[in-house]
């Protein structure tokens, strides 16, 4: 018997793999994807999603392109590696997302490109959406002033094409790169670590759907593992996966408070909280 077969799990629970099975409609997530929607909807130009490592930026930026239905958006999700991107190759990857086909080798060429795209979506009633993760590694004032370019295309009901940005804190540095980009920002969301009792909502929310409804974790044990991750999604995952293959070890049903403390001894969590 292994450890998902002991406590009744069909799947791992606590993958930080993003699934959109997973997604966990909270305090936070629910009213930022509403508040998105609507910058998009609008057609405000720019918004901007913020929050430190872990908190479900990624996860809330899938969820938002799978809820945006292809009849009524062109959206496409572009996802930042490395900080050596430049303007040519950014705006060349748009164009190819957006279905553009022959796209030109010269920026300026790629720009009109993109124009008449746009008004073709908006044309055909459609709205024309780039959502962009870990933007804050774009730490170029050039890319920051190419991004209020696209904002300057409009049609009299607004911006022919949305930006919703994603990043870490630091990207309120690199949207200042450019001032007049960052006085565009129309919607703001900051994401944050879960309250407690959302925390315990989300741990069994995950282990529902792997196919468990009984309790895995003892009520302290639960309030230890939001004492240890500040409420962080992805230090939750962590945590708790852990506890389960520890608490398999020990053949310990429910999960106890000590496990939950040896495993953020390991995993030198409680360094965090000290």
């Amino acid at each position: 018997m292994d450890h998902l077969e002991f406590y009744n799990l069909k799947e791992q629970p606590f993958s930080n793999s993003v699934d959109n099975r997973y997604f966990f409609e909270n305090a936070q997530h629910s009213p930022a994807l509403l508040r998105l929607k609507y910058a998009v909807d609008t057609l405000k130009g720019l918004a901007v999603v913020v929050g430190g490592v872990g908190t479900g930026k990624t996860t809330l930026a899938r969820r938002m392109l799978n809820e945006l239905d292809e009849d009524k958006y062109e959206a496409a999700l572009l996802v930042v590696i490395h900080t050596a991107v430049t303007t040519d190759w950014l705006m060349k990857k748009i164009a190819m997302q957006l279905g553009i086909e022959n796209v030109a080798d010269d920026k300026l060429e790629i720009l009109g490109q993109l124009y008449r795209k746009f008004l073709e979506i908006h044309e055909s009633g459609r709205k024309t959406v780039v959502l962009m993760d870990e933007v804050q590694m774009l730490e170029s004032r050039e890319i920051m002033e190419e991004f209020r370019g696209l904002l300057n295309m409009e049609c009299p009901e607004g911006k022919l094409i949305t930006l919703v940005l994603f990043g870490l804190p630091e990207l309120d540095d690199v949207l200042a790169l450019d001032e007049p980009l960052k006085q565009r920002v129309a919607v703001k969301f900051k994401l944050a670590g879960l309250d407690e009792n959302v925390t315990s909502e989300y741990i069994k929310h995950r282990l529902k759907v792997a196919g468990c409804e009984e309790e895995v974790f003892a009520p302290d044990a639960v309030s230890a593992v939001h004492y240890y991750t500040g409420g962080v999604p992805r230090l939750i995952n962590t945590v708790c996966d852990n506890a389960i293959f520890e608490g398999f070890l020990l053949k310990q049903k429910p999960i106890s408070k000590d496990t939950v403390d040896q495993v953020a001894l390991s995993l030198d969590l409680h360094e965090k909280v000290s």
